[in-house]
């Protein structure tokens, strides 16, 4: 099919279709003409095809057919007829002109299959697309439909997001979502911008900080000085890139396509031929049309179509069972070109979820490390801070029983303190609790908090009645099989995967140096990640781009393949990706490529086949006299050989090998 997998343009101009957190109204199948009409030549087929293998008079199941050839083929051949107006002849008319062919001979159940595959292919393709749309729609929604607006006498209003202008200066409570992008002016909080940068951990935000339209903020009031437009924030650039990569993209043809054109002009072309030569030297009508019939049916590409679909198709269903959602047989084809991977952080090499990686007592704090994770657990277990959390999990997951916090008090950017065990205890950022401080017990817990952090991780102190009794180390955790991971893809690909991240240089580095992976790209917007990807691109490399959030999704669109990973991605990342893995397994990416590559390799087979009996039908037919019923039998034979050699990649042995 040649329809192109681009989302349908998104009206600005119009309010997002619901607040932050809205459920998003996805496109239902039966909602699109394409799947209606294929549905329909689907259900015709399948009440004429038992009428007519039991032997049924041809009156019951005649007009079923016809009705399948209209239903399935109107669309594609009417395409076909306005390409010609071009002077274009496509593969979808060809289809319908072959089909017409086998009907015109005897064979209307081959014609009326061959429609019935056409129709279901160009509906796949158009819920693609539509699905596609639907998440550059939703991805709206992230943003708030209003903000508060602080006018001159101090007064707030309510206004819509589009009303807002540069210069403006909004409130953003907590819990809300910022309404524009801008510079704190006053207030501190702690804002989730992992929509944006796809950093695991909210950002303190204090005075001359920016902040992005629909982040999170957190548990602090922030008077934000708006400093863009609403249609030239973040947010809204990423949805004109999805749409703009989505739909500049050239669709990938097969293999088989791309001599399509030649291919289908050649065969029209002798069909002709051996329909009117011989009429000019006296030949009867119907042993002319007779030939010409027999010719078309052999040298018709259904068998070179089938050969193409059955090894991609059988790689899609075997990819599927264990955990890889390949989107089409375009996609497939697509996933064996690559040689060169670009890798998201967050999410995608690790597991997306702060974890508590190291518990430091100090020296002289009569504490060990138990102890230590206990009183921090408990100052931080009223609080929803995702740190404070990881602290909490890592008690519990250590069986320790956790005492009363009393008089608990949180402050964004800073930490928490309360009560424990008759005790003030602080939890938070040595650098805000330990100012002022020069003990010499401040000294080692600043020294501790620098080597955690020096490492990469998070360090979180933690204080008893203003003395530092330890340091926590608090990191997202690699995946188990990432290094393994980006071992396969450099064998595969022959260089090492690159790291795009959003997250800071030095965790970057410190997770990129575990896996083995030397170029390394951190502190990125979305747009960042687009520009790297085309500078690949335009070196001529194939680039598979692999994340999981919606600031990676332009990136995934504009990549010669983008795979999402399934359990934490967005849905953005999700319908942009090409291919999505819903298993979680980053093992699965590797073996999607060999699969690939070992079904590109039996299309080659197949059609080595099916042009060797091609050639020999097509030279008896010429040479001598091919009966129809022989002429048939060699084109259906060529079919289910071809159609056998591709279902070889069904099997389980075909995934170990490619997982190999």
């Amino acid at each position: 099919m040649t329809s192109t997998l681009a989302p349908a343009p998104i009206d600005r101009a119009a309010p997002p279709a619901g607040t932050a957190g809205a459920p998003r109204r996805r496109t239902r199948v039966l909602a699109l003409p394409e799947a209606r009409w294929a549905a329909a030549a689907l259900v015709l087929f399948l009440i004429a095809l038992p009428l007519q293998l039991t032997g049924a008079p041809a009156w019951t199941w005649g007009p079923a057919y016809a009705l399948t050839y209209a239903a399935g083929g109107w669309e594609p051949g009417w395409a076909g007829l306005r390409a010609l107006k071009d002077k274009t002849l496509d593969v979808d008319l060809l289809m319908v002109v072959a089909a017409l062919g086998a009907a015109a001979i005897g064979q209307v159940m081959d014609g009326a299959l061959l429609i019935v595959i056409f129709a279901t292919s160009g509906a796949l393709e158009a819920l693609a697309t539509a699905r596609t749309a639907d998440s550059v729609r939703g991805l709206l929604d992230l943003a708030p439909a209003t903000a508060t607006r602080v006018e001159a006498d101090g007064s707030e209003v309510t206004v819509a997001v589009e009303e807002l202008t540069v210069g403006d200066t909004i409130l953003v409570r907590p819990g809300e979502r910022v309404g524009a992008d801008g510079r704190v002016l006053d207030g501190a909080s702690d804002v989730d911008q992992a929509t944006i940068t796809g950093e695991p951990l909210p950002v303190a935000k204090e005075r001359g900080d920016e902040v992005f339209a629909g982040t999170l903020n957190g548990t602090g009031a922030l008077r934000v000085h708006v400093e863009r437009d609403a249609s030239e924030t973040v947010i809204a650039r990423i949805v004109r890139m999805v749409e703009e990569a989505s739909g500049t993209k050239a669709p990938t043809q097969l293999f088989i396509e791309k001599v399509e054109q030649r291919y289908s002009l050649g065969m029209v072309a002798a069909t002709l031929a051996v329909f009117l030569v011989p009429l000019a030297f006296g030949a009867a009508l119907t042993g002319s049309l007779l030939r010409a019939m027999t010719f078309m049916i052999v040298a018709s590409p259904c068998a070179v179509v089938l050969a193409t679909m059955p090894p991609l198709l059988s790689a899609i269903a075997n990819a599927g069972r264990h955990g890889a959602l390949v989107k089409s047989a375009v996609v497939m084809e697509r996933l064996g070109e690559v040689d060169a991977v670009a890798l998201d952080k967050t999410g995608t090499l690790t597991e997306g979820t702060p974890r508590v990686t190291d518990v430091r007592p100090l020296p002289g704090s009569g504490l060990d490390e138990a102890g230590l994770l206990t009183i921090a657990a408990a100052a931080e277990h009223p609080s929803e801070h995702p740190l404070a959390r990881a602290v909490v999990e890592a008690a519990r997951e250590q069986g320790l029983a956790l005492p009363v916090a009393e008089d608990f008090d949180s402050t964004p950017g800073v930490g928490v303190t309360a009560t424990v065990g008759g005790h003030a205890v602080a939890v938070g950022a040595p650098a805000r609790l330990l100012t002022g401080s020069g003990d010499a017990g401040s000294a080692g817990a600043a020294d501790q908090a620098a080597e955690l952090e020096d490492g990469g991780r998070t360090a979180v102190l933690v204080a008893v009645d203003g003395t530092p009794v330890g340091v926590l180390g608090i990191a997202d955790r690699l995946r188990p099989d990432a290094t393994a991971t980006v071992a396969s893809l450099t064998s595969l690909t022959g260089t090492a995967p690159l790291l795009l991240t959003g997250d800071n240089p030095r965790a970057a580095a410190r997770l990129a140096a575990e896996v083995g992976i030397e170029d390394v790209r951190a502190g990125l917007l979305p747009h960042h990640k687009v520009s790297a990807v085309r500078e690949l691109e335009r070196s001529g490399r194939k680039v598979m781009v692999v994340g999981d959030g919606v600031n990676d999704a332009p990136a995934l669109a504009a990549a010669h393949t983008g795979v999402a990973m399934g359990r934490a991605g967005s849905d953005l990342a999700l319908e942009t990706a090409d291919t999505v893995v819903v298993r979680d397994e980053l093992a699965t990416v590797p073996a999607v490529i060999s699969l690939s590559r070992r079904a590109r390799g039996l299309v080659v087979q197949n059609l080595v086949i099916a042009a060797v009996f091609i050639a020999g039908l097509v030279a008896w037919d010429l040479a001598g006299h091919l009966p129809l019923p022989l002429g048939v039998a060699g084109h259906e034979g060529s079919t289910v050989i071809v159609g056998l050699n591709g279902l070889r990649l069904l099997r389980e042995a075909a995934w170990k090998r490619a997982a190999e």
